[in-house]
């Protein structure tokens, strides 16, 4: 969410950071809306104290016996108190319909960020590793005999549709592992506190962190009115919301490896093939919360230790910063680390790394105070995958295949396996 002050000092300069995300004009909408809500507050407590004075004067009136002058005044404060009302309601009106405005309008992006109309104007940062040449032709993962053994796209589909896994076997002994491992270096390495959190949250959540109001049609909603979070970054995120933190406990990093849950509206078409894209999937997520002066260098440190993970498990990949057309609601600058995949022959994304500023703050309304100082400030925040544990486990099996349909599994994950570094074509791990 923005702020209303930044809006009133600097609508031109507002409405330039807007351009660059397609949107013109939106600050003459805003302004009128908050000069309606302004004026309205301040005819309603003028006719409130008009009013308040009114009613002293009919007590002195009345002990006149002056019955004439003593029925005009009641009139009059009645019909002031209606004034009153009407007035309130209006500034009322006037300030929700200000609020959904701004709860409606996307993050600003940094100066940064390159300009672009849609991923291809995206800009890649760096690579690291070489992707690895094959003297046969590269499988997708569901091609793969050692990954088909534990795969059932059927059964999963039968029993809840489309978009939809069922793992077995040594496969979700591997996707266990993925996820255990990125959990075990974030935590012991990364200096990230592990949080359990529930799946299921109330509204506010996801109108903290910006999925709700726009984006309702990506989520699923429950008869009893939870919603199912998209990512642990809702559940980590609001641990602050409503709260003042004191600056000494900042940084603060959370890691969650939770299920998560995507209607994926947009997407018809897309990745229909496989499990790449999923109704339902699990997330080792990371969330920061920081002072704004540190919110740039963490988010650098979030992104390298998503790349961390990667390398750990020996996956080429590139990193690229998001262009304005390509850039998510919440955040104003985002890394993707997108990993190679054989299979497709090209980068995909596995993790998304963002800082969103005080935009989420804002509207979750979570502050901290620094010593000395009596006025709190706004937070910032950040998220990150550290991984997406599925389509990890999609870049592990197609770079590791073999042409005999093996898998060589990566070295790290060898504890994790039951000290098995293959799994061979019938899903037997070796």
């Amino acid at each position: 969410m923005h702020d209303i002050r930044l809006i009133r000092e600097n609508p031109t300069g507002f409405d330039a950071m807007l351009a660059r995300r397609g949107l013109s004009g939106v600050s003459s909408e805003i302004l009128a809306l908050d000069e309606t809500r302004r004026a309205r507050i301040t005819a309603a407590e003028a006719m409130l104290a008009e009013r308040n004075a009114a009613s002293k004067e009919i007590g002195l009136v009345r002990k006149t016996g002056n019955q004439e002058e003593f029925e005009a005044l009641r009139a009059r404060v009645a019909e002031m108190k209606d004034e009153t009302a009407r007035l309130e309601a209006e500034a009322k009106a006037a300030d929700e319909a200000l609020t959904d405005l701004l709860m409606g309008l996307p993050n600003l992006p940094l100066e940064s960020v390159p300009d672009g109309a849609d991923e291809t104007g995206n800009v890649e940062l760096r690579r690291w590793g070489t992707p690895r040449e094959m003297d046969f032709a590269a499988k997708e993962h569901f091609e793969i005999p050692a990954v088909a053994a534990g795969l059932d796209l059927g059964r999963a589909a039968k029993l809840s549709g489309s978009r939809f896994m069922m793992l077995s076997g040594s496969l979700v002994r591997l996707h266990r592992a993925l996820a255990q491992f990125m959990l075990d270096t974030h935590i012991n390495e990364n200096g990230l506190t592990e949080v359990w959190t529930p799946v299921l949250v109330r509204g506010d959540a996801l109108v903290g962190t910006g999925q709700l109001p726009k984006f309702a049609e990506d989520l699923y909603r429950t008869e009893g009115g939870h919603w199912l979070i998209p990512t642990a970054e809702v559940t980590l995120t609001n641990l602050v919301a409503g709260e003042i933190v004191e600056a000494a406990s900042l940084p603060r990093r959370y890691t969650a490896w939770t299920q998560c849950f995507r209607s994926e509206a947009g997407s018809a078409g897309k990745d229909v093939t496989g499990i790449l894209r999923q109704h339902q999937f699990e997330k080792v997520e990371m969330v920061s919360i920081t002072a704004p002066e540190d919110s740039d260098a963490e988010h650098e440190r979030m992104t390298r230790c998503a790349e961390d993970i990667l390398e750990r498990l020996g996956l080429p990949y590139r990193t690229v910063v998001l262009c304005t057309g390509d850039l998510g609601f919440g955040a104003r600058r985002t890394h993707d680390v997108e990993v190679w995949l054989p299979g497709q022959g090209t980068y995909r994304e596995i993790s998304s790394c963002s800082t969103c500023g005080d935009f989420q703050a804002r509207r979750m309304n979570a502050r901290f105070r620094r010593e000395g100082e009596k006025r709190p400030e706004f937070l910032h925040t950040l998220n990150g995958s550290g991984l997406a544990v599925g389509r990890a486990l999609i870049a592990v099996v197609e770079n590791g295949q073999q042409a005999d349909g093996s898998v060589q599994l990566p070295e790290v994950l060898a504890p994790y396996m039951g000290g098995a570094r293959r799994i061979l074509p019938d899903g037997a791990l070796a």
